[in-house]
């Protein structure tokens, strides 16, 4: 029985007659919205052979393939969605994350005929460069960075420069706009393509955004709808799996809610919001919501901000204490640098690690050129669980703030 959601009982999860023989007319034709991206569209910064498109592997194919096998891809799974310091194998880790936004932008992608694969590769891709500690871990990076140099550190513009600098794979444009674009922390109604056609431009918008943060970030479009799929469907993947965390980890109760769902949230907004969005978008050259699916997306959004994400990252009691660690593992880690100290790990296993990588597609990684953003790429690169043991041994008295993650609780016995 479909779920109802008394604040938006417009959202039946349904498409209207005309949507739903649109979207079937489209999936009996076997082809591609004209709006939407074509493989032979793909830009790259070099058209190397090993990059040639084939039957097998067309463009946006090898992109998604590149991103999953570079290491930031896999150290995803240790990374903290929004629960730290919980053992609780069953919440949401930002390896999961992507591929339930992926799920989203496929289904929602399927029904509009867009490019499956393009879609698929910015969603895997769009959170890569993310910090440990989620949301909480990247404001406390951002702030010691900014403090340090004056420019701003975000998880999308790390997560271009993983792909793009780091990995150097060679990805397409669209992919790369796409990952910088995602950023689902601001939503917006309508989504409509931004025009980039060359990579010049999308530097300088790379610049500006670790130069200017939010005055260039708050202003970013993708140039696809594929781009502008993934974009609404991150926040469409998290806003409902982020409250079934919630209840899961003990932190709220089923009745917590203003809506009345509970955890049941997270069934009613895949299905409401995704046939939203196909319902306002099929056959148009834009992507885009109801005016009421639109409020109450906001509106459980802003509910999770509220009741959750306060509470729920480490921003709350450790707040102060973890955002002292990043400053001071930072410091360390510029000394290390400029002491030139090649035993360290930011040198063994960040640096060294970078070489062999970029060696192998002639490149290079140019580490000595801004030492601060080494530093950022290795902090940003680290999972939960490393930066703790890191603290743990250049700051011995940190070991007792981390919480002993501990299975068994009261009443349960190995």
């Amino acid at each position: 029985m479909q779920q109802v959601n008394k604040l938006a009982p417009g959202l039946s999860g349904e498409l209207s007659a005309g949507a739903a023989r649109a979207v079937a007319d489209r999936l009996a034709s076997g082809g591609l919205s004209p709006f939407a991206c074509k493989d032979t569209s793909a830009i790259r910064r070099s058209s190397a052979e090993r990059d040639r498109d084939t039957q097998i592997r067309p463009a946006f194919v090898r992109d998604a393939e590149k991103i999953v096998h570079l290491p930031a891809y896999n150290r995803m799974s240790g990374k903290t969605q929004v629960f730290s310091f919980r053992a609780n194998d069953d919440l949401s880790r930002r390896g999961l994350h992507v591929q339930l936004v992926a799920r989203v932008a496929r289904d929602i992608g399927r029904a509009l005929g867009l490019n499956l694969d393009l879609i698929e590769a910015i969603a895997l891709g769009h959170d890569i460069g993310h910090t440990p500690f989620g949301h909480a871990g990247e404001r406390f990076l951002n702030d010691v960075f900014h403090e340090r140099t004056g420019r701003w550190f975000f998880h999308n513009v790390q997560s271009v420069r993983v792909i793009d600098v780091l990995g150097g794979r060679n990805v397409s444009l669209q992919t790369l706009d796409g990952c910088l674009t995602h950023n689902g922390e601001f939503e917006q109604q309508v989504f409509e393509t931004s025009g980039l056609a060359e990579f010049d431009t999308f530097d300088r918008v790379v610049a500006s955004c670790w130069e200017t943060g939010e005055g260039a970030i708050g202003h970013l479009r993708p140039m696809t709808l594929e781009g502008c799929v993934v974009r609404i469907s991150d926040i469409i993947a998290y806003v409902g799996k982020d409250r079934q965390d919630a209840v899961r980890a003990g932190l709220l109760s089923e009745d917590a809610f203003d809506d009345g769902l509970g955890g049941g949230y997270n069934a009613w907004a895949l299905s409401a919001f995704v046939a939203d969005v196909v319902e306002n978008s099929v056959g148009k050259p834009c992507i885009a919501m109801s005016e009421e699916g639109f409020a109450e997306l906001k509106r459980a959004k802003r509910e999770n901000y509220e009741k959750i994400y306060g509470d729920g990252e480490v921003s709350s009691g450790l707040g102060r204490e973890t955002a002292q660690l990043f400053c001071a593992l930072y410091d360390h880690e510029l000394e290390a640098l400029r002491a030139g100290d090649e035993s360290s790990a930011i040198f063994c296993q960040h640096i060294r690690g970078c070489e062999r990588r970029l060696a192998h597609y002639g490149r290079e990684y140019d580490w000595e050129d801004d030492l601060d953003q080494t530093i950022v790429d290795f902090i940003s690169a680290m999972t939960d669980d490393y930066f703790m043991a890191t603290c743990e041994a250049v700051f011995p008295e940190s070991a007792g703030l981390f919480p002993l993650r501990g299975y068994f609780g009261e009443g349960v016995r190995p």
